[in-house]
């Protein structure tokens, strides 16, 4: 008997996400990280150092060495940490980007929400 595709049903739908920026050191990752969780709009942020990001600027390909936050947060959360990390963020165009957690450990993701309210 064929498996049914799976369907995506309420309880797997956790209202969080993980979000994606990079950034041009480590001392700027660390205290934009800071920042966010202190404004409880993150719950975590890793910093990961030495990420080598290539990618199209001004006609050019560049080659750069990054920092990458992996920045956990609720969905209801995005729109303020999208703000506070523009404004911190020494870029032009900032890489943001959104991913929605599907599941995940019941006790983790409910420290997530809580300490993101």
């Amino acid at each position: 008997m064929p498996k049914k595709p799976h369907k995506p049903t309420p309880s797997s739908r956790t209202g969080t996400l993980v979000v994606l920026v990079t950034c041009p050191g480590r001392k700027v990752g660390e205290m934009m990280g800071h920042t966010l969780v202190q404004k409880r709009l993150a719950a975590c942020v890793n910093v990961v150092p030495n990420l080598t990001s290539i990618y199209r600027w001004e006609k050019s390909v560049r080659r750069e060495v990054e920092v990458l936050l992996i920045i956990k947060t609720r969905r209801s959360r995005l729109p303020a940490l999208i703000r506070c990390v523009r404004g911190l963020h020494p870029y032009t165009i900032p890489e943001i980007v959104a991913l929605p957690l599907v599941g995940g450990s019941a006790p983790y993701l409910s420290w997530l929400r809580n300490s993101t309210t």
